[in-house]
């Protein structure tokens, strides 16, 4: 009886779950059985297997073969183990040494030729792999650097089974082709799934044309809606622009991204591994290291903004938004099920999707930007531009977007049509992206270092009990937000908002904790009522 075994990764969402795989041959009609709660998909691997086996060179076990997939609990589905398998069934037949593979992590598809085709989900895999102690991965060559991203782990990038029979049997390495001849690497086509590309809203901002950024420079006047801007990013903030069409709604919230300060290691780390698993990561750019953008069609479902589909559910639209930008134009289209499903991830930072199939948890802190038109037709605030809407359609067009939903939203501004002087250029650029940024970067460094030792890094994170006794305001400075508390204008929930949005205002003009006017500043972004305040209180 020959026995060995090897490792691979099952992947439940974005985490990893470590697989030991078993191959066991005995004496008796020559069979093929494959157990542990797989998938048609990685039912299918026997064939794969064995093809890949016999055409590397290596001769297939003619014995009763059963290799098993520990634990067995757990639903597997991919293609990802086939690597795995087959090293396994080597082992068992005294091909490899298996003492050689035992402890070794591999995960790889592989052709009936014998290549090593790249699977998704490399990242989360090996950082799953790492935190259950194991050193050495093997992986598909064209994810080698993916899997490199992850420090303690040493990673072999192996084009066919060939090459990693030699290197475990300390043999020649034989060359293999690329197979490329030009053309574009027909083998990345199995990290991208059909229908995430850039026209979908789904793609990252680094891969969106020809990498090109807009600049805040192109919008013309916008003043109040450009502060508003600044406060987001510098905050964390959610924020909604309501005004007519081509006001230039949908020209800020792309270009917000930009305004993001550069993602940390553990940011990129975390972005990298949700678009790994939900195809959309470049190979070019193994790492993601700015803000993503995300901007799905106003016809989404809710499984497709907060995660789902067949099976085990996949990241959607709040994850691949991690750590960026969630940006919902014509909010008050989408439908009022899938609108009131952000309410949680708005709070925790996180969604749990609950499946027949298995429950996952899925990152999903973003900023999220709602852009709305006041009604129907889009005129009713101008004044002499001919709205036709009856009130009551113009009520109902605006309770689209629940209380509950615009109580998450921390800024709330208002975007005036563009005059004619604005437009022309005649009243000035305004400030570019690049000094924006840099005072985003600054405020942000403010704020972690006051929140340094705690777990939030942002205002926007920090708990309303927090703000409340440690983090307070100068004596007097929320008597005017106590009084809209008491006259219901702002919710409990609302109050505690103010309190972080006055203090990025702060933290933008460099003071050492809110004052009155940063709160009335705070209290206008959000209710919309006039304070009597200039909006630039933050710059001062």
């Amino acid at each position: 009886m020959g026995f060995a075994r090897a490792c691979s990764v099952a992947l439940v969402g974005v985490e990893g779950v470590v697989v030991e795989v078993q191959a066991d041959l005995e004496p008796g009609v020559a069979a093929f059985t494959l157990v542990g709660l797989p998938d048609k998909s990685l039912v299918e691997s026997r064939d794969r297997v064995r093809a890949a086996v016999v055409n590397s060179g290596a001769e297939w076990p003619q014995k009763k073969l059963t290799v098993g997939l520990s634990p067995a609990s757990v639903p597997k589905s991919g293609s990802g183990f086939d690597l795995a398998v087959a090293c396994a069934v080597l082992g068992a037949a005294e091909r490899i040494d298996p003492a050689t593979i035992a402890d070794l992590v591999m995960i790889g598809e592989l052709g009936l030729d014998g290549r090593v085709r790249p699977v998704r989900g490399v990242l989360p895999a090996v950082l799953a792999a790492a935190e259950a102690g194991y050193e050495q991965v093997v992986v598909p060559e064209q994810t080698a650097g993916e899997a490199a991203l992850v420090p303690g782990i040493s990673v072999l990038g192996v084009r066919s089974l060939r090459q990693l029979i030699a290197v475990l049997c300390d043999e020649p390495v034989p060359d293999e082709p690329n197979g490329g001849q030009g053309r574009p690497d027909a083998m990345l086509a199995g990290l991208m799934i059909p229908g995430t590309g850039l026209g979908s809203g789904l793609a990252p901002a680094a891969a969106r044309g020809d990498g090109h950024l807009p600049d805040l420079a192109d919008v013309a006047g916008q003043l109040r809606p450009r502060q508003a801007l600044e406060v987001a990013a510098a905050g964390g903030h959610h924020l909604l622009l309501s005004g007519p069409p081509g006001a230039g709604k949908t020209m800020l919230a792309e270009r917000l991204p930009a305004v993001l300060p550069p993602l940390t290691r553990q940011e990129s780390l975390e972005v990298t591994a949700v678009h790994s698993v939900a195809g959309i990561l470049p190979p070019s750019e193994p790492l993601v290291s700015r803000a993503p953008y995300c901007a799905p069609h106003h016809s989404a479902t809710m499984q497709s903004l907060v995660g789902g589909g067949n099976g085990i559910p996949r990241p959607g639209a709040v994850s691949l938004a991690h750590r960026g930008v969630l940006f919902l134009d014509e909010a008050p289209e989408f439908s009022g099920k899938a609108l009131d499903a952000l309410r949680q991830p708005l709070e925790s930072g996180h969604v749990v999707v609950a499946r027949a199939a298995g429950v996952v948890r899925l990152p999903a802190r973003f900023l999220m930007v709602l852009a709305a038109n006041p009604c129907p037709c889009g005129r009713h605030t101008l004044t002499g531009a001919g709205c036709e809407c009856p009130p009551s359609v113009v009520r109902r067009y605006q309770a689209r977007l629940s209380g509950p939903l615009l109580d998450r939203v921390d800024l709330r501004v208002e975007v005036e049509p563009v005059d004619r002087a604005d437009l022309l250029g005649q009243g000035g650029r305004g400030e570019s992206t690049a000094v924006v940024a840099a005072r985003v970067r600054d405020a942000r460094a403010r704020a972690a270092e006051r929140l340094a030792g705690t777990p939030w890094t942002t205002n926007s994170e920090v708990s309303g009990h927090e703000l409340r006794t440690r983090l307070l305001v100068a004596p007097g400075a929320l008597a005017a937000a106590e009084r809209d508390l008491e006259r219901g204008i702002l919710t409990a929930r609302g109050l505690d908002r103010v309190l972080r949005v006055a203090w990025t205002v702060a933290d933008l003009r460099g003071a050492d904790r809110p004052d009155a006017s940063d709160v009335a500043v705070a209290l206008e972004l959000r209710t919309g009522i006039q304070r009597g305040v200039p909006m630039g209180a933050g710059k001062r």
